[in-house]
């Protein structure tokens, strides 16, 4: 709503656990460490880098992603952020998964997501 209603540029869902085994304690952890670099680099107060987000298209697409991975939801965040976009977040529930996640539920899965978080916090290109 906040991009619809003019509020926002982008909007980020602040994940908020719904019962027993919804967020492990492993990706809470380091989503928080991922929230207090994002702090760091950009100033902006964000407490989770959660996978819903909300932003009009065409402005989207100028941003010039180029992450396909992991990277991706941070890089958006970045790149936003440097363009002096408005960026909320709201509270969403969040519940329990019903598969097994491909990136922290594995250590491949995990290790790739550090290593393409990394570039994108190092400036670098993503792939």
């Amino acid at each position: 709503r906040q991009v619809t209603d003019g509020e926002a540029d982008l909007a980020l869902g602040r994940r908020r656990p719904q019962g027993r085994g919804a967020w492990p304690l492993h990706a809470r952890a380091g989503n928080l460490a991922l929230s207090r670099m994002l702090r760091t680099r950009t100033g902006v107060q964000l407490r989770d880098l959660g996978p819903m987000r909300a932003a009009r298209r065409e402005v989207l697409l100028s941003l010039g992603l180029t992450d396909r991975r992991s990277g991706y939801p941070l890089e958006m965040v970045v790149r936003a952020a440097d363009a002096g976009w408005r960026i909320a977040e709201s509270d969403v529930p969040y519940l329990p998964r019903t598969g097994k996640s491909k990136v922290t539920g594995t250590w491949l899965g995990t290790w790739q997501a550090v290593a393409d978080m990394r570039a994108v916090l190092g400036g670098a290109v993503a792939r």
